[in-house]
């Protein structure tokens, strides 16, 4: 039986801009010879955004692109973060923790893996951090027998509903009453899309000491997914032993 105890963190896109497109309003409003020095499309879009906010094209902030989104933060400017879009693709993790992850609406969708359409038979089950201490052995056994009574489950009911011609329903069916005995540490995959203010608030609220203990791990984990990919947008914030700070809170 696979037991997990990290989660992963796959960033599977974010935006482009239009060059073509950006260089025809520069040159409608007298700024053809505007640029930026970043090459990431993230850090690009929250500064044209800001500068279109104040027409500021013409009147460069020294210190480039990261210099401005610094200000962009220090004033509490969030809304142009909205702007920039990161989808993550997140494996390893817990029902029980993308049920308290959906919380988190304003700007974020999710698709998330369906037990109704997903044999669990060999599900995996994600270790909550505390049992790597005390109650593991009990876990285990737990997770165990409930992983042979979803596959006892599910069988016995796909042959009792031999009369329904439709084989995809009659699993369809089948699992969706067997997935009731899986408890909530069943691993799930989910792709999740949110804005770079968004992903900041839940950097934030989720890993504090105070959250979650799995939580606060996928936090973390988000956090340095994003910092490799708009390191000016979320490198303000510093890993410590009481969670995730920023100088910037709540942009």
């Amino acid at each position: 039986m696979k037991v997990i105890t990290e989660p992963s963190v796959y960033l599977i896109g974010s935006q482009d801009t239009e060059d073509e497109e950006l260089h025809r309003f520069l040159e409608a409003e007298g700024v053809p010879n505007w640029h930026t020095d970043t090459h990431r499309e993230p850090e690009r879009l929250v500064e044209i955004a800001g500068r279109l906010c104040y027409m500021s094209f013409a009147k460069p902030r020294p210190g480039g692109n990261k210099a401005y989104i610094d200000h962009i933060l220090e004033v509490g400017h969030g809304s142009v973060l909205e702007h920039a879009v990161f989808s993550l693709l997140i494996t390893g993790v817990s029902r029980s923790l993308t049920h308290e992850l959906v919380r988190h609406r304003a700007g974020f969708g999710f698709s998330q893996l369906s037990q109704r359409y997903v044999d669990e038979s060999e599900c995996a089950f994600v270790l909550p951090p505390v049992l790597l201490r005390t109650g593991y052995e009990k876990w285990l056994a737990f997770c165990e027998e409930s992983k042979n009574l979803y596959k006892e489950l599910s069988d016995s009911i796909e042959a009792k509903l031999g009369h329904i011609e439709d084989k995809t329903l009659r699993r369809k069916k089948a699992r969706e009453a067997s997935r009731s005995v899986l408890p909530n540490c069943t691993e799930t995959k989910l792709f999740v899309t949110g804005n770079a203010r968004a992903w900041r608030h839940f950097i934030e609220l989720r890993g504090s000491i105070h959250a979650d203990a799995e939580m606060q791990r996928l936090a973390t984990a988000v956090l340095k997914k994003l910092q490799g990919a708009a390191p000016n947008i979320f490198g303000d914030y510093q890993i410590t032993e009481d969670g995730v700070s920023t100088p910037f809170r709540k942009v």
